[in-house]
């Protein structure tokens, strides 16, 4: 009986733990959020590469657009980007363009 009563006590802590960590109420929706999250975290992930893979790309465009004469940055480029993204995910999605568009070149 004492072994059922330490078992009994071990699951409701570990699901009074899952439940408190996801802010669930029930196992059901602790699973659900836990699970999501994973998949989150992985595409955040690869947000992140992305990103840096973009920040690479636009050193190289700078680069060449430097060494051929030219200027670090290219105005009329970044305002087509800037209205892609307010265009795909709305107002915020400018802010985020200006994030982009800030790491890839820097502060101007």
């Amino acid at each position: 009986m004492k072994t059922t009563s330490t078992a009994t006590s071990t699951s409701t802590t570990s699901t009074a733990s899952s439940t408190a960590s996801t802010g669930a109420r029930t196992d059901e929706a602790a699973t659900l959020i836990g699970g999501a999250r994973e998949r989150i975290d992985a595409l955040d992930d690869r947000i992140i590469g992305l990103v840096q893979e973009r920040m690479a790309v636009s050193a190289a465009v700078q680069d060449a657009r430097i060494t051929s004469g030219g200027r670090r940055v290219h105005l009329s480029r970044e305002m087509e980007i800037l209205g892609r993204y307010r265009e795909a995910l709305g107002k915020p999605g400018t802010a985020l363009a200006m994030t982009l568009l800030e790491l890839s070149r820097g502060r101007i």
